[in-house]
């Protein structure tokens, strides 16, 4: 397929500066792809030349194990294969991402995605939108229910649009007062000034579930307290550093906490049909290649609104 567009994920900061100590390099992030079929193999069904595809975090799997034969890829028991940054069984060395003119991908691992999403928008969806999606439909977030949302960034403005497309009713719970108006028109019901007591004691034993997608250590506790009895917390954001857990905020209450890792390909191309019904795609800040370590720079300051993309045709013009 050739790369139309590509997102940029905070993972691709951690890896490229090696910060979570596991970079091989050369390395080439990039694992939010959006692009057009060029060919396709003898043996290719689904998939046709000229049609606009996806493809996210994984490709491939061991396709055999417990995991595997349920549709969660992305706990292959032998080891998902990530789209960077992973061994490549096929042609050896590494796997290469989507900051690339091009990439082959298995025909399993590659979304049908929405024709009337625009497809620079519609590319965090591969990560940003099915790491939001996936809890939500597991933990069966439904109309009526009260959600909360903690952190607004790339993670948690999917999780506003999401929940709210669920039916929910959407409480976001931020540090920034200057996020309060765009969380109102990311679709919030309510905002929390999460610094304010009182504020936050209004909303006490209150969210049937909870998604914290803060990325930096914060107290847990300040939220697993806005939970009802049964709620469930789960955390999508990978501090740095463990999070103390005052375990009696989860006795009283029977409340749970658990954690979430993006989905796998069943469930993705369900999260994109989703996505299409309800006309919901990410807020981008588009870019060219050329302009990535700036843009990386900015994303570890939260300068971003909210998710940048870059357009490959750029790469093209500097070649």
């Amino acid at each position: 397929m050739e790369i139309l567009f590509c997102g940029v994920c905070h993972s691709d900061v951690h890896t490229v500066r090696n910060e979570w100590l596991g970079t091989t390099y050369p390395c080439v992030p990039g694992h939010e792809i959006i692009g057009r079929v060029t060919r396709v193999g003898n043996q290719v069904r689904n998939f046709k030349e000229g049609e606009i595809v996806g493809a996210g975090c994984l490709v491939d799997s061991c396709r055999t194990c417990a995991s595997c034969k349920v549709d969660l890829e992305q706990f292959c028991e032998a080891g998902a294969i990530f789209t960077y940054n992973s061994p490549d069984k096929h042609s050896g060395g590494i796997t290469y991402g989507g900051y690339s003119d091009s990439i082959v991908v298995d025909e399993a691992f590659v979304l049908a995605v929405p024709q009337n999403l625009d497809p620079a928008a519609a590319a965090p969806l591969l990560c940003a939108g099915i790491t939001t999606y996936s809890p939500l439909k597991h933990h069966k977030v439904t109309k009526g229910q009260k959600v909360g949302v903690v952190g607004l960034g790339g993670l948690g403005h999917m999780g506003v649009k999401l929940a709210k497309a669920f039916g929910a009713h959407v409480v976001v719970f931020t540090t920034s007062l200057n996020k309060v108006e765009d969380a109102l028109r990311l679709g919030a019901d309510e905002v929390v000034h999460s610094k304010d007591e009182a504020a936050m004691k209004r909303h006490l034993n209150s969210c049937h579930f909870i998604l914290d997608t803060v990325a930096a250590k914060h107290d847990l506790n300040a939220y697993l307290v806005m939970l009802r009895r049964d709620g469930t917390l789960t955390q999508v954001g990978v501090p740095s550093e463990p999070l103390a857990v005052d375990v009696s905020n989860l006795i009283f209450g029977r409340r749970n906490l658990s954690g979430s890792l993006i989905g796998g390909l069943k469930e993705t191309q369900e999260m994109l049909i989703f996505c299409g019904q309800h006309n919901v795609t990410a807020d981008i800040e588009l870019i060219p290649i050329q302009q990535i370590n700036a843009a990386y720079d900015r994303l570890v300051k939260s300068d971003v609104k909210y998710r940048f993309v870059i357009d490959m045709a750029s790469l093209k013009q500097a070649s």
